[in-house]
């Protein structure tokens, strides 16, 4: 009998872990495979650090949802979450219009502009009148690949995409570009490493199109998955009340990168 008994509570006990381990629901996060600092990078060991990794650390631990990181090329991305490869997208992907007509977003998690950097000898201002003939880096398939096509391309000798936005920044050390398009604070780090210190400067920030830059950066979900994306909505919303987001965002800006 005690053998039994024994056999039966065991059989309880596992059922009970199985059903805690049960509970955590694991989400599949992609992050661009490209270093994306101060937001994503692989450290030397090869572990994601970054604000948006602190970002999704937070979130996911509010949500209570199991989150696993896999890296996949940027433009592989939304692919990979229309064919279920991954479950949602973590990588500084803008909430657009064309965006939307495929995928869905949850609320905005932060917002910077877009903003030009070029040699510190040259003087230009961020539009089309100041970057007449220059050639210009993007990194593809972004939302300022998309700007400078409808703003720059005929001002601009050439407008040269990417696939990586170091791939730029390096060309523009090595003065084969005369500007770089891109985010306003990737773009900081650039400027504050020793290769972007010693070559380059902000030229400023762009004139907003909210159609193309749109109201800021989300996390990508499928169409139809409203429970995650209810989930994640309500982790932002709770993460910005009591005080997380500020935290771990002091690591990294001395401004309220959530925006306007």
């Amino acid at each position: 009998m005690k053998s039994i008994l024994k056999t039966v509570a065991l059989a309880a006990l596992v059922g009970v872990a199985a059903a805690g381990a049960a509970s955590a629901e694991t989400v599949k996060m992609g992050v661009s495979a490209e270093p994306y600092p101060p937001f994503t990078s692989p450290d030397a060991s090869g572990k994601w650090i970054g604000w948006e990794i602190d970002l999704m650390d937070a979130v996911c631990a509010e949500a209570k949802l199991e989150c696993e990181l896999t890296p996949i090329s940027w433009d592989g991305l939304i692919p990979a979450l229309t064919s279920k490869k991954i479950d949602a997208i973590l990588s500084s992907m803008s909430i657009t219009e064309e965006r939307l007509k495929t995928i869905d977003f949850s609320d905005k998690y932060y917002n910077t502009p877009a903003s030009l950097a070029g040699p510190k000898e040259e003087k230009f201002t961020p539009d089309a009148a100041g970057l007449k003939g220059k050639i210009v880096g993007v990194q593809v398939s972004t939302i300022h690949a998309e700007y400078a096509q409808k703003h720059f391309k005929d001002s601009v000798s050439e407008l040269k995409e990417y696939q990586t936005l170091d791939e730029a920044n390096n060309d523009l050390a090595a003065g084969r570009l005369d500007a770089v398009f891109a985010d306003a604070i990737t773009l900081d780090a650039f400027l504050n490493s020793e290769q972007g210190k010693a070559c380059c400067d902000k030229k400023g920030d762009v004139a907003d199109d909210p159609v193309v830059l749109g109201p800021g950066i989300g996390f990508g979900v499928r169409k139809g998955e409203d429970e995650l994306k209810g989930k994640l909505n309500a982790a932002i919303k709770a993460i910005r009340a009591n005080g997380t987001y500020e935290k771990f965002s002091k690591n990294y800006f001395d401004f309220d990168v959530y925006g306007k």
